[in-house]
């Protein structure tokens, strides 16, 4: 007989053996929970970002220009809209109006202070609208400003108002001036610092207290379209803007915020990388195994010439066929639960903690693929390790074997 035709026979004879079928379970089993809990935990840390992230840029976009003043109060000093900077200049999306006036909401009851964070029609509302749980946005009029306002609920349940309810609001300032104004949404962000402190109600309102003409505003946010790149484009508005004017970052304003995000990103980069390693160090032990199961075979092999690389050939492509086995069950179960909790929202979450009622779930094709990507290509990496045993069996020995 042919010895390479001999030598093939018993390569193919091999690959379509049985091994250890607990061993060979275990390694998928191994492969598919890390890939699984790889999945799932980014899907719930990119849900978790962007669900924090919508509810900080409800009340304020990326960039935010004011009058610079060494005075902390939150009205701050009137601004020109024209702030000197383009909204043609490369990743500025949108650039609005806002003011800020201080009241005292009195209802028959109650009384509580807040600051109404007053806004026009060109303001993007997409975010808040997202948090709204009754009523709907503020409708605008080209000539009197809007009597409508949207509370939280917090206000609204320490207040007892619902959608539809009118209140008194009292503005401080010499002489104060009073206006009766009507709930037309309420809001809910899950943050203490927004819900607890801001009203939104109409730019129009705000200038008419403060005998402001209408190019006069609050401040000046910038929408960008990429918040990825909210350091380039700080540094181009900066440049650009009128001297007598500061800028501040969306980061930089709620920097406690951020800073708990890039930590929750951190710990969660931490745990994967050891579940990578343990799923690595599973597959490492599934070939050592499949190895010294077919020890005497290799024996048998090498006695009628089969080279080392015909024989690490074999087990390196069993090992990447119990990998890929791995991974599709990995991606089946892990896309699965996600996809139920994102329709059926089976976890809920407790607002007072997390700032929202259920585990969010965000879709990332591109991290779904890296992730089996990175994880494939280290685990065959690691598969080359006990490969490298095949090279120190002994036909003698090997065919001894028992």
């Amino acid at each position: 007989m042919n010895i390479s035709r001999y030598i093939s026979d018993k390569i193919s004879e091999v690959q379509a053996g049985s091994f250890t079928s607990s061993v060979t379970k275990i390694a998928i089993i191994s492969i598919a929970a890390g890939i699984a809990i790889m999945i799932v935990s980014f899907a719930i840390l990119e849900g978790f970002r962007d669900e924090i992230r919508q509810k900080i840029f409800s009340f304020g976009a990326h960039l935010q220009v004011s009058k610079y003043d060494t005075n902390n109060s939150l009205e701050g000093a009137p601004i020109s809209m024209n702030i000197g900077v383009a909204d043609s200049v490369p990743g500025i999306k949108q650039i609005q109006a806002f003011a800020r006036k201080t009241a005292i909401i009195k209802t028959e009851d109650e009384v509580l202070g807040v600051v109404l964070k007053a806004v026009g029609p060109d303001y993007d509302m997409s975010a808040m609208q997202q948090n709204l749980e009754a009523g709907g946005l503020i409708s605008y009029t080209d000539t009197a400003s809007s009597k409508e306002v949207l509370i939280s609920r917090a206000v609204a349940d320490k207040l007892s108002l619902d959608v539809g309810d009118e209140a008194v609001f009292y503005f401080i300032q010499n002489p104060p001036r009073a206006r009766k104004l009507k709930v037309k949404g309420i809001f809910n962000t899950g943050l203490e610092e927004f819900d607890e402190v801001f009203v939104i109600g109409d730019i129009k309102l705000v200038r008419e207290l403060n005998n402001w003409p209408d190019t006069l505003v609050g401040g000046v946010e910038i929408v960008l379209k990429d918040f990825d790149q909210i350091d380039q484009a700080a540094d181009q508005v900066f440049d650009q803007m009128n001297y007598d004017l500061q800028l501040e970052k969306i980061t930089d304003r709620h920097a406690q915020l951020f800073d708990w995000l890039k930590l929750l990103r951190k710990n969660v980069i931490i745990f994967l990388v050891l579940i990578i390693f343990v799923a690595s160090f599973n597959m490492v032990s599934t070939v050592f195994i499949m190895i010294i199961e077919r020890i005497n075979m290799i024996g048998v092999l090498k006695a009628v010439g089969a080279t080392d690389a015909q024989i690490r050939q074999v087990f390196y492509f069993r090992g990447l066929k119990l990998t890929i086995r791995g991974l599709i069950w990995g991606n089946v179960i892990g896309l699965g639960f996600c996809a139920i909790q994102y329709y059926f929202r089976i976890i809920p979450l407790d607002p007072e903690n997390y700032y929202m009622d259920r585990v969010p779930i965000s879709w990332n094709a591109g991290i779904i693929v890296g992730l089996n990507v990175i994880t494939l290509l280290l685990t065959m990496l690691a598969i080359l390790i006990p490969t490298a045993m095949v090279s120190r069996v002994k036909p003698v020995k090997a065919i001894k074997f028992d």
